[in-house]
């Protein structure tokens, strides 16, 4: 298990950022950098052993800066979108930006995923990790009170990467902590991803309106486009679905506390299975729709429609404004805290 650290460049500030390479005892390596948490590549083998970047991504901390539509970051405060930027919490009623149509979308115009993060890198029995913390002030893009965040990667010989996430707060504010991976199994820039083989473990899910806002009610998704309680190609019913997938499931969960299995995904060329296990309580299946080919990633290839897809473990979106979804509030004295795994085989 090694870790270790270059310079990845500056911001337009002038402060200095890193980029850290986690192996583990199999070969498998992850480059995190600390602007914005992103994870930069993640390399694994496929069924004969030929190493792959499976993550969407640059290869400079300059593209990041530019143009990026949430490659590899952590996104916060608040992951996806709040109905018109607006919250109402204990009798004041909050506004943020609006950057997403008439909504906010992934914590605002700067969120977690463009602010720099401390670091330390950490060895643990299960891997190499690396810590990243961050204060977010009392009324940083609209929020209320100082959040500090914990997020911890750690690249297990499991070959994991595992994301704890933990947060206190000095006063009541929503937060809804995520992942923004773009995957694809047969290597980044290596076509698109309609043939994956999905599973969803999540019989419903929160239908949307026009501009992507749940409508509080939660649905069956069975005998729809949506369905993937059974394994389904991601291509084989995205023409039913207008604008492809990009919606919330309500993920089925023995017990809330513990890691449950939310996805997993086959790639038949290559034989890479990725397993996503989560204590939270929805997953946003996202199939980049909005690439158009005008990003062109590490290997040079441009990035064209459905060339990657997310699954963002989460809390519902507009869960603020929805009493029925489980709340985000963190409250004085509680702890914030989840896990996500992202968990690579082949078959």
């Amino acid at each position: 298990m090694i870790i270790s650290k270059e310079v990845f460049g500056k911001t337009a500030d002038g402060i200095s950022v890193d980029l850290y390479t986690l192996t583990n005892a199999n070969g498998v390596k992850t480059r995190i950098t600390n602007y914005g948490g992103i994870v930069v590549s993640l390399e694994v083998a496929d069924r004969e052993g030929k190493i792959d970047d499976v993550v969407l991504g640059y290869n400079s901390l300059a593209e990041y800066i530019k143009d990026s539509p949430y490659f590899g970051a952590v996104v916060g405060r608040c992951g996806n979108r709040i109905a018109k930027g607006r919250f109402t919490l204990d009798g004041v009623e909050y506004k943020l930006a609006v950057n997403n149509g008439e909504n906010h979308l992934h914590g605002g115009l700067k969120g977690f995923d463009k602010v720099v993060w401390e670091a330390e890198e950490v060895e643990t029995p299960e891997g190499v990790g690396l810590k990243l913390s961050y204060l977010s002030k009392d009324g940083e893009e609209g929020y209320p009170g100082n959040l500090r965040c914990v997020v911890t990667y750690t690249l297990t010989n499991d070959n994991e990467l595992k994301i704890n996430y933990e947060a206190e707060t000095d006063k009541a504010t929503p937060i809804n902590l995520t992942h923004h991976s773009y995957f694809n199994l047969a290597g980044e820039g290596n076509g698109d991803i309609l043939g994956h083989e999905l599973m969803l473990n999540a019989d419903s899910y929160t239908p949307v309106d026009e501009g992507l806002i749940p409508t509080g009610e939660i649905k069956s998704v069975k005998d729809s486009p949506i369905d993937f309680t059974e394994p389904a190609a991601i291509g084989s019913r995205i023409s039913q679905v207008e604008g492809g997938y990009d919606h919330n499931y309500v993920l089925n969960r023995d017990n809330e506390d513990l890691l449950s299995l939310a996805a997993r995904v086959y790639e038949q060329g290559s034989g890479r299975v990725m397993e996503v296990y989560t204590t939270e309580p929805g997953v946003q299946f996202y199939s980049g729709n909005f690439l158009d080919g005008s990003l062109a990633g590490k290997s040079g290839e441009a990035y064209g429609k459905h060339y990657g897809f997310c699954l963002e473990t989460q809390h519902f979106p507009d869960s603020p404004n929805k009493a029925n979804f489980p709340s985000v509030i963190l409250n004085p004295g509680e702890k914030y805290s989840h896990i996500t795994v992202y968990k690579f085989a082949t078959r």
